[in-house]
């Protein structure tokens, strides 16, 4: 049976930023990062207003298509709640269309700011973490960078069947639900942080087209070893960064839709420094235990490229 909210309950939610990958973790490993959405949500009699300041204000749908006007439904649908009206203002910081989970994060916000309402209605409510992945992660198709908007610090994520076990040569895992799981890991003390965002955008759609069906088992292989290291290097041996972050199942494939991107790849691991595409891209990501040096800041702002240097978040937060 669904409960209505009374007029005049108000949470806000604050939500980081996200990359996912981290060089070979494709699609598994991600890292919250410091660069925080807004949403206030407070329910009234009757009607929808939206308001969206800051990022994507003048790209995105003020109406009911919003995607955390989305996520705000589908969260109190999943606790048996409705509200007969919602007054929402989104004040945007993360980028969009850079490859930094500005997505994922619209849609972990609106989730929890969801199970906030419900939890001043009804402490018995409140849900959990978990929870939050598994309804954050089927509006992207895959947990990364909802689960680290979620958890906050590093995650391993991955994806399974309801029902695996009952698969057979007659069945697949797209007949069963996808259920989304990740667990958070505690990052190095000295690890840091840098990204270098492009003002030109990305569509994940396009560059994840541009992936193969199939790749050799000698890259599978490679991925797989340095997947396993990029673990060990974020939360205990940081040295090992450089060599933790390569990869050979994306990166490459997407190089030549992405330029500048995969030319500041180059000149940072170069010079010593472990960079990567943050997500999709067209952002870089660069993960050390020093400062970013100064020439290199000056040579990417040259190129267009703003410098930001965000602490590694904890997850998402609702007041």
């Amino acid at each position: 049976m669904t409960r209505t909210l009374p007029p005049g309950i108000t949470v806000t939610a604050r939500v980081p930023a996200s990359s996912a990958n981290l060089g070979p973790g494709f699609d598994s490993l991600g890292i919250a990062l410091g660069l925080y959405d807004e949403i206030v949500v407070r329910t009234t009699d009757s009607g929808l207003t939206i308001r969206v300041e800051g990022e994507g204000a003048d790209d995105v749908p003020w109406g009911p298509s919003h995607l955390v006007v989305r996520a705000i439904e589908r969260g109190l649908e999943s606790a048996g709640l409705w509200a007969d009206g919602l007054d929402v203002v989104c004040r945007n910081v993360i980028p969009h269309s850079r490859g930094l989970g500005s997505s994922a994060s619209a849609a972990v916000g609106g989730l929890a700011a969801a199970r906030g309402l419900a939890a001043e209605f009804d402490p018995s409510l409140t849900g959990s973490d978990a929870e939050l992945v598994q309804l954050a992660s089927e509006f992207e198709g895959h947990p990364d960078n909802a689960a680290a908007s979620v958890l906050g610090g590093i995650v391993v994520s991955w994806t399974e069947s309801d029902r695996a076990g009952e698969l057979d040569a007659n069945s697949s895992a797209e007949h069963h639900q996808r259920v989304y799981r990740a667990v958070r890991l505690e990052p190095h003390p000295r690890l840091r942080a840098t990204v270098l965002i492009p003002e030109e955008r990305s569509s994940t759609a396009h560059t994840r087209g541009l992936l193969p069906d199939m790749v050799p088992h000698g890259d599978a292989a490679f991925n797989v070893s340095r997947a396993a290291l990029a673990v060990v290097a974020l939360t205990e041996h940081p040295d090992l960064l450089l060599p933790a972050t390569q990869d050979r199942l994306h990166q490459g494939y997407r190089a030549s839709a992405l330029p500048l991107t995969t030319a500041w790849i180059t000149r940072l691991r170069t010079a010593g420094i472990a960079a990567m595409v943050s997500g999709a891209g067209p952002t870089i990501l660069a993960l050390g235990t020093e400062e970013f040096p100064d020439d290199l800041r000056k040579l990417a702002a040259e190129d267009g490229l703003r410098v930001v240097e965000p602490d590694i978040s904890a997850g998402v937060r609702v007041d």
